[in-house]
């Protein structure tokens, strides 16, 4: 289960060079004549402090306030972290063997009704410890009480169980445990025991397996349902036992949506929903994992966590930098001249419009999305929303083409009541639509192009969206997913027939809920709305759109739209600023963090990609692109602790520039100043090069 085992670029031992060279280099480094050594790297902490205006944490993750504490804990050979209520990344040494349990209370909407912990108590030793806990989910509607407790015993047995109280009548779709596989499961054979006593062999699917919807019902990964424990290998000797009580379990691929993971959870989705929980109602459930040793060896596990991180880049197999764009700005007010200018830095391909052919004014928005095409010089993707008046919609649209004349590369043809276009819509919009490329499948999630195949033979590219918090929100959660993305591009080639992937849009937040059983929702007043994460300003925001960008350029994705072009949903801020700027602490006409990741790569457009890894993706990703004989390192601390990495595979020289808390303001009030910085120049020792990385630091190293 080691996820490493799964890496293409396959240089597992070149980066234990890496880490060598570093840690031999911190002694021997030298300097050349005009060099700047990587020891000395680390920022003037005077410039930190001079900061003004934005506190560090907004510059950061976009809050002024603290992020949840974890604590580290031990059971025997297990080590994992205690946060926010959930048990994360418990591990065998290096082996991972759970990625997070955790209660999850969904409303009659499937919208998660946030904890609110107290009066937490923790007893710990070095190989045990117990954790009590209360917890309450409420919400306008809701209000559900829980006590949580976990212990952990020197065998490596961990029992997590929760009981709770309805404290009013409410409706849920779920109440209860999920449990967490992570990645590295893909292909791993597994046991599953039946909620009858019998077993079944399985494998965890490599390709990611599509929820069905037959006669109704969202049926799971098949044979993973009615469960009551699954086992499997951990390492060699070594065998993980997951066991549940409380409620009938069954397993989802949760790659569907983008999270690292295939989740366990209760209650059956063949069961109806959402019921009503009565006040008063008691829900008592329990998660057991057990290790067995298979064979008489030592269970201790080699531990790596303290070795140095490590990056390198692989010349093998490069692809083409796929075609990076940015959505209209859903606010509806156009570009200004100095917008325009800002967003040319970025060598967009292209902008997305959508289009709702049942709005009496679409013409109006057609024409404002052609005029800032136009000025940007980029092409138009344009999404159709039809209905079963298509054959009357479609024309009149054609009309409105006709007169406005604007530079379509691509129509993506969608049904207002459909999760992923059927063929009838697609071959309508031929019969009207031309000298464009037609492209259809979901504007919703990958699950809903997974179960809905889309009709290949008459597109010329698929599409589908992407954004990390369908079912978890905290940062952590949102860095799991980046690894993922990939593998949906993987899974699409598999039943898209060599068509065109086509990643629109891809957004910190879901656009919309598209499992919805009732009216969405306004936000409360002085509340930000449903679409807007307030870490779209921040570094953190920028260090996620790269590993975004690294993962889909990698497994080749063909086009990719990033969010928008201004606003709290876009990469820079409007003149008139945030409307809820407590909430939303931009500044004013300022550009965001990310706007720097996408200037960065998009100064590479047209180039390739080559293949690269991190020792440790969960803390510090990169990306590696190659143009006209020159080549560009982007990397991102995803963490918010200081970290030094080595790169490897480096000429002697480099240049080195930095965006981070230090400079990160001055870069977003005058971009074109930071720009303009080419970076340190740096010597490597032996192809190394040691860069000291602040908290979510973003770094570029150019070499030639």
């Amino acid at each position: 289960m080691d996820n490493a085992s799964q890496d293409p670029v396959g240089r597992d031992s070149h980066l234990d060079t890496i880490l060598s060279l570093m840690l031999r280099n911190r002694a021997t480094e030298t300097v050349g004549a005009g060099l700047v050594p990587a020891q000395n790297t680390e920022p003037n902490r005077k410039e930190i402090a001079d900061m003004s205006q934005l506190p560090r944490s907004v510059l950061h993750y976009g809050k002024d306030e603290p992020l949840p504490e974890g604590t580290q804990l031990s059971a025997g050979p297990l080590s994992m972290m205690f946060e926010a209520g959930d048990l994360r990344y418990i591990r065998f040494g290096d082996q991972e063997i759970l990625r997070r349990v955790y209660v999850a209370i969904r409303d009659h909407n499937w919208d998660t009704i946030l904890p609110q912990l107290s009066n937490v108590q923790v007893e710990r030793e070095s190989d045990r410890f117990r954790i009590t806990y209360d917890v309450e989910n409420q919400s306008a509607d809701a209000n559900f009480f829980w006590k949580g407790t976990i212990t952990g015993d020197a065998d490596g047995t961990i029992v997590f169980s929760m009981d709770g109280e309805a404290r009013s009548t409410f409706r849920r779709s779920r109440i209860g445990f999920c449990v967490l596989h992570p990645l590295g499961c893909a292909g791993v054979p597994c046991r599953i025991e039946k909620v009858d006593g019998t077993v079944e062999e399985s494998t965890y699917p490599t390709a990611v397996a599509p929820q069905h919807i037959i006669d109704g019902e969202i049926k799971p990964v098949a044979p993973f349902n009615n469960m009551r424990a699954v086992s499997y290998e951990v390492t060699a000797g070594v065998e993980a036992e997951v066991r549940f009580e409380g409620e009938i379990f069954e397993m989802e691929d949760q790659r569907n949506w983008t999270d690292a993971s295939y989740k366990t959870y209760g209650t059956p989705l063949s069961e109806p929903f959402p019921v009503e929980v009565p006040a008063g109602a008691k829900i008592s459930q329990r998660i057991t994992l057990t290790l067995k040793t298979q064979r008489e060896s030592s269970t201790t596990p080699q531990d790596r966590t303290l070795q140095p991180l490590a990056f390198e880049v692989s010349s093998a197999d490069p692809r083409p930098i796929p075609h990076i764009g940015l959505g209209v700005a859903s606010h509806g007010d156009p570009l200004s001249a100095g917008e325009l200018e800002r967003l040319k830095l970025l060598n967009l391909s292209h902008l997305r419009a959508d289009i709702d052919l049942t709005e009496p004014n679409y013409e109006s928005t057609l024409r404002q999305a052609t005029d800032e095409a136009r000025a940007l010089d980029v092409s138009l993707e344009l999404a159709l929303f039809l209905t079963d008046a298509a054959v009357e919609e479609l024309p009149v649209f054609a009309e409105a083409v006709n007169r406005v004349k604007p530079p379509v590369e691509a129509y993506l043809i969608f049904h207002k009541a459909e999760a992923s276009t059927s063929a009838q819509w697609v071959d309508l919009a031929r019969h009207y639509l031309s000298n464009a490329k037609i492209g259809a499948g979901t504007n919703a999630y990958f699950t809903d192009l997974n179960r809905g195949r889309p009709p290949v033979a008459l597109l010329d590219l698929v599409c589908y969206s992407i954004n990390p918090q369908v079912h978890a929100f905290d940062n952590s959660s949102l860095i799991e997913t980046l690894e993922a993305q990939a593998i949906t591009v993987d899974s699409a080639c598999q039943f898209t027939d060599g068509l065109p992937i086509v990643v629109t849009p891809v957004t910190l937040l879901a656009r919309f809920n598209p499992n919805a059983t009732g009216p969405e929702l306004e936000p409360a007043p002085g509340e930000l709305p449903s679409q807007v994460d307030v870490r779209q300003m921040s570094l953190f925001g920028a260090g996620w759109t790269l590993g975004s960008i690294k993962y889909l350029s990698e497994s080749g994705a063909s086009s990719v739209t990033y969010y928008e072009t201004t606003g709290w949903r876009g990469v820079m801020e409007t003149a008139t600023g945030s409307p809820l700027p407590d909430k939303f602490r931009s500044i004013p006409s300022a550009v965001f963090p990310l706007y720097h990741v996408l200037a960065d790569v998009g100064e590479f457009a047209g180039g390739e990609i080559l293949p690269s890894k991190s020792s440790d993706t969960l803390k510090v990703e990169g990306i590696a692109l190659r143009k006209d004989g020159k080549t560009r390192i982007l990397l991102a601390n995803l963490i918010p602790d200081s970290q030094r990495i080595g790169v490897g595979n480096l000429p002697e020289n480099v240049r080195v520039r930095r965006l981070d808390e230090t400079n990160v303001q001055a870069a977003m009030t005058s971009p074109e100043t930071f720009r303009a910085e080419t970076g340190e120049l740096t010597q490597t020792v032996d192809g190394v090069v040691e860069l000291n990385l602040l908290p979510y630091a973003i770094a570029r190293i150019d070499t030639n």
